[in-house]
């Protein structure tokens, strides 16, 4: 029996435990990236755990998140980064030298590689044959420092491609039809693999898009093969070395299988506050927006905005509507400004915000109060553009440039006859805002610099015998990392600033839950399925566990998530019945008796409701090396715990 691509990777980085779906396995990383809301954690993590240099083929620090410089906290954050990279043994990826999952394909990402990055949006790595996986800024830290990274076992879902798209229609609309088919769900304990004659159609960039927007499925990871397409975009990059060929075999069997004709997916949307509420433009109809976004990690590529500037050439942006575009990456931005497109862009009014995140990360640029914002981003999570009331629509670059033209919402097909953009047989290369480390030999004279903002890692304990706390919060279903730490200009300046982030821990859903957390000193959080979708932000974890969360439970977890909270050393429990769900409310007194020795035997827990007078029985999620991790108080500690020889357990 043949192996899938992913099971080939899997197979050749494999260290520990059995390629057995649902089983720990633990991966040697060859490559890892950050970015700057969450490396600072992350490398305050690895500096914790006493390693001098990274022991990874490569390593790479970007800052593309927190751009808007408003007061000094940015600023620092930064300059302690770029001191950590040089010192540490990581290039540096300078402010505006774009968004990490753009350069990184552009310049560093090779087939066949293992790639974590404490970004969910990684994956986007799988669209030159990487298995590239989303990860909490802790693992990401223990990777640098050469151990493996652990996940599940994934199952192997085959999405077939065949046929070739419609004029006007992108990967961004093939994509939302597999989230339209799948869910937000669909992916959870899954590797999407996209195989067919249709993959031969697709371009790298159109890939990326794919594979990138594959988070929102909650899969594992998303891979597309490595072949001819990819060895012309690695040669037009100057890297034709870096390229293998790399395939499914033939006789490879896949747990799932999607088929997708590509000839009949259409222009699609995702409406409001949801990835997967995805409908056609024509069925949506002409709404008015006020507002079109064009850019993020998901379509920011030099062929997105080459098709978008063919579009806005010679023409006007309509009177009512806020254009802003954001190039992926500075090799875009130059190439754009030296062919002319960018004076078209320009020309038509659009308003050229810098290389990164931006908007898609809440970071300006939020809509007016009760706007339709058409974005060509790969979230709409409620609050998530920094308006609580906005209606965000994930689009296609062709959607939002027509749209924005006409000032509703608009199939591209109306402009008649497709304008073809071909891939450049070179890009231009420039790597100047790259900054390769220090030598080990001069490591050791570099100083590593911290500003007042810049915080440690919150205090862990080890699991305690007994758990007594009250439901500090319940929610329902697809609670998402924004729900639980939110994103935006005001807030992401104090990622490095674990006490002063607590006061917005869950005020999305609940804005009486930090003061209720301060009052009563720990606490349990409820919630329902896929908890903990989104982001791979291990913030919305840490930061729960410095307002004192010793547990949640819930109907379900999402993947990052649940390792995240594991990571800090919070308890994840998943009920046995999902109707005791509906046996908890709002500050009912809990006590979880005999927990740690429950979780040391992987025995049945059980739950009191002291108020209710009822129990029931939950489940820790966790493997066997996770138990050990949540007994000794999360990974930090028991990496150095492993690190120093001292023994599994303590407490």
């Amino acid at each position: 029996m043949g192996l899938t691509l992913a099971q080939k990777i899997i197979k050749r980085h494999l260290v520990s435990g059995d390629m057995v779906p649902g089983s720990e396995i633990g991966l040697k990383i060859d490559q890892t990236l950050t970015q700057d809301a969450t490396g600072t954690m992350a490398y305050i993590e690895f500096e914790a755990m006493g390693i001098p240099r990274v022991r990874t083929e490569l390593s790479v620090a970007y800052v593309d998140h927190n751009t808007l410089q408003t007061g000094f906290e940015n600023a620092d954050d930064h300059r302690f980064i770029q001191s950590v990279a040089k010192k540490r043994g990581i290039y540096f990826s300078r402010p505006g030298n774009g968004i990490c999952h753009q350069v990184h394909l552009e310049r560093f990402g090779i087939p066949g590689k293992t790639l974590i990055g404490s970004d969910s949006h990684t994956p986007t790595g799988g669209g030159i044959g990487m298995l590239a996986i989303g990860a909490g800024g802790l693992d990401v830290a223990v990777a640098m420092g050469g151990g493996p990274y652990y996940i599940p076992m994934p199952k192997m879902l085959r999405v077939n491609l065949t046929g070739r798209l419609r004029p006007w229609v992108s990967a961004k609309d093939v994509i939302l039809y597999v989230l339209k088919k799948l869910t937000v769900k669909g992916g959870v304990g899954r590797v999407v693999e996209y195989c067919g004659e249709g993959v031969k159609t697709l371009t790298v960039p159109e890939r990326a898009t794919i594979t990138n927007m594959g988070a929102e499925l909650g899969a594992t990871t998303s891979v597309f093969p490595s072949d001819e397409v990819t060895r012309e975009f690695l040669k037009a990059q100057g890297r034709a070395k870096d390229w293998t060929e790399l395939k499914a075999d033939d006789d490879a069997v896949y747990d799932e299988t999607l088929n997708v004709d590509l000839s009949q997916v259409t222009s699609l949307a995702a409406c409001p506050n949801s990835p997967d509420a995805v409908k056609s433009v024509d069925e949506i109809g002409k709404i008015k927006i006020d507002q079109v976004c064009i850019g993020s990690c998901t379509n920011s590529s030099y062929r997105d905005l080459m098709r978008v500037a063919s579009i806005l050439k010679g023409k006007t942006v309509n009177p009512d509507v806020s254009l802003v575009i954001s190039p992926g990456s500075k090799q875009v931005y130059n190439m754009l400004a030296q062919n002319g497109a960018l004076a078209d862009l320009i020309g038509a009014g659009a308003r050229v915000l810098e290389c990164a995140c931006g908007p898609c990360i809440g970071m300006g640029q939020s809509p007016n109060s009760a706007g339709v914002s058409l974005r060509t981003f790969n979230r709409n999570f409620l609050g998530r553009s920094g308006t609580a009331d906005a209606k965000i629509y994930l689009v296609s670059p062709e959607t939002a440039a027509a749209s924005a033209l006409t000032g509703v919402l608009t199939n591209p097909s109306f402009l008649g006859d497709e304008i073809h953009i071909g891939m450049p047989e070179h890009f231009t290369v420039n790597d100047n805002m790259i900054i390769p480390p220090a030598s080990a030999e001069n490591a050791e004279k570099v100083e590593i610099l911290r500003g007042p903002n810049i915080k440690g890692f919150p205090k862990t304990e080890p699991l305690a015998g007994t758990i007594k706390a009250k439901a500090m919060l319940k929610v329902g279903d697809n609670i998402t990392t924004d729900h639980i730490m939110p994103a935006g200009s005001k807030i992401l300046p104090y990622r490095s600033n674990i006490p002063y982030l607590s006061k917005f821990c869950f005020t999305v859903c609940d804005k009486g839950f930090p003061e209720r957390c301060a009052e009563n000193g720990n606490g349990i959080i409820i919630g329902g399925s896929n908890y903990g979708q989104g982001s791979s932000r291990e913030h919305a974890a840490l930061v729960p566990l410095y307002l004192g969360i010793k547990a949640v439970i819930v109907k379900s977890f999402a993947r990052i998530h649940c390792a995240n909270l594991a990571n800090a050393g919070i308890l994840p429990l998943v009920f046995k019945d999902e109707k005791d769900y509906g046996r908890i409310e709002l500050m009912d007194e809990l006590e979880i008796p005999d927990v740690r020795s429950a979780v040391e035997k992987g025995a049945a827990i059980t739950v009191y409701n002291r108020t209710k007078n009822v129990s029931f029985e939950v489940e820790a999620v966790l493997s066997g090396r996770q138990r050990e991790m949540v007994l000794c108080g999360g990974l930090l500690e028991y990496t150095k715990l492993k690190h120093s020889g001292a023994g599994k357990n303590r407490g």
